[in-house]
């Protein structure tokens, strides 16, 4: 397999590469499990607060660049690469989980009652040969939660997807992956409420230009807060390209 350069963006690690769909691929066939972090400026505005969120970030296996904040910023660093959305990368890959049907189970864990469930009756509409090996809501009580840990445990699918919203399922993730160590492990944030039907996705149009963040801030007005993350990273980003801390990271397999 080829290696994955990593870049660094304010102090947490991206992975640079042109088909990161490929790698999963790859990774998957050999049994190799791993962590897949989707970056974007709020998160890597919480990581310069939250020790404990960087270090998750450059100990995961894949950082994708999620945001076209950090896309931005890779460019002004003279890394041109194209942003890949978290919700199309875990989309693809369940696409060639359904070309391989049992041998590559897939889980589903997060989002309100009942729109997981509704998510994975409509993915299995679309792709016929997927195989949920389970569906959990977000909203689970201890018992329940341990009745989770059996299912994964018992179950060992090949992809899981988590979408408890950053970083709480970045965390969860890390507590849970031994569960399943040769698991794909991906933090999906609201996929679950778009592939169930439950919300719409920004227009393609407003995706093309970077403007996804304010299609989701007008359908959740409640997150302007969390959204002053973005005139931040965009200052810090400039501070950066003019004083550079950090240099470029080192090659991982």
């Amino acid at each position: 397999m080829a290696e994955l350069q990593q870049f660094p963006v304010m102090g947490v690690p991206v992975h640079l590469s042109t088909d990161y769909l490929d790698w999963l691929v790859q990774q998957a066939q050999a049994g190799r499990g791993g962590q897949v972090v989707t970056l974007n400026a709020e998160m890597t505005m919480q990581a310069e607060q939250n020790p404990e969120l960087a270090q998750l970030i450059r100990q995961a296996e894949l950082v994708v660049p999620d945001g076209a904040g950090v896309v931005l910023y890779l460019r002004l660093q003279g890394r041109r690469i194209q942003r890949c959305p978290g919700i199309e990368l875990a989309k693809a890959l369940l696409h060639q989980a359904a070309l391989r049907g049992e041998a590559w189970p897939v889980f589903f864990y997060g989002g309100a009652p009942g729109v997981t469930e509704q998510a994975g009756d409509r993915l299995r509409q679309e792709l016929p040969g997927l195989a949920i090996a389970g569906a959990f809501h977000g909203f689970l009580s201890p018992e329940e939660q341990e009745a989770l840990a059996q299912t994964l445990q018992a179950q060992q699918p090949k992809i899981i997807l988590v979408g408890l919203g950053v970083p709480r399922q970045e965390f969860w993730i890390q507590a849970h992956r031994h569960l399943c160590p040769d698991a794909l492990w991906i933090g999906v944030g609201g996929s679950f409420d778009i592939w169930s039907g439950t919300k719409a996705r920004a227009p393609q149009w407003l995706c093309k230009y970077h403007l996804e963040w304010a299609y989701r801030l007008y359908q959740e007005p409640w997150r302007w807060r969390r959204m002053g993350a973005l005139p931040k990273f965009a200052w810090r980003a400039l501070v950066y390209r003019l004083f550079p801390r950090h240099t470029v990271g080192q090659s991982t397999p």
